[in-house]
């Protein structure tokens, strides 16, 4: 393996991100830059995908205006700020895809709250 790629291979995971299970509602403080200045944005939503691994990532839906809305975040990312977990919901599938299909309403009459 070349000396250039060992670096990627050994990434650390971000130590501000949350242990994260499919079906949770999260909200994602991430930092974006705008010219010369640098903030923070926060992207509420529902962990639909989780996949583990050296390159590890989680996918956030998002409904907003009627118009789904998905991001993914890596976990080796330093741009993430934080991830908040603000409820942990109750599925039976590690995917989630079923959910762009509804509306936002439908979505979250699917979602179980764990007590």
């Amino acid at each position: 393996m070349s000396k250039d790629l060992k670096w990627l291979v050994s990434q650390e995971p971000n130590p501000n991100i949350a242990p994260l299970a499919p079906g949770a509602t999260v909200k994602v403080g991430y930092r974006i830059k705008e010219g010369d200045k640098e903030r923070t944005q926060n992207f509420q939503g529902l962990v639909i995908r989780v996949r583990n691994g050296t390159a590890g990532s989680f996918t956030v839906r998002q409904v907003l205006y009627g118009i789904g809305v998905e991001r993914t975040f890596f976990f080796a990312s330093p741009k993430i700020e934080r991830v908040e977990v603000i409820q942990q919901g109750r599925v039976r599938r590690a995917r989630l895809y079923y959910l762009r299909g509804m509306s936002a309403k439908a979505s979250r009459a699917k979602l179980r709250s764990k007590d």
